[in-house]
């Protein structure tokens, strides 16, 4: 899930991101925001507490996008997690 603002897409060699995983766990709120299986082949959780940086090369194609709960859940959780 790429995080970062669209500002730097022309500018900046990588994108900020937290990863996404099909090892789903229901129970843990803060550090993940759970995805629905319309949206991917799989029942899957954004990682939120593993940010990192990866070369815009990996981009390779649009997966989806999150509804606008997700999104607010997203930074909620990332405001709670980055202590912002």
């Amino acid at each position: 899930m790429v995080i970062q603002t669209n500002l730097l897409n022309d500018i900046h060699p990588s994108a900020i991101i937290c990863p996404i995983t099909t090892y789903v766990q229901q129970d843990i709120q803060i550090l993940r925001v759970h995805l629905k299986e319309n949206q991917l082949d799989e029942l899957s959780d954004i990682l939120v507490d593993q940010i990192r940086a990866i070369d815009n090369k990996r981009l390779i194609n649009r997966l989806g996008e999150l509804t606008q709960n997700q999104k607010e859940k997203l930074k909620a959780n990332l405001r709670i997690v980055l202590d912002i």
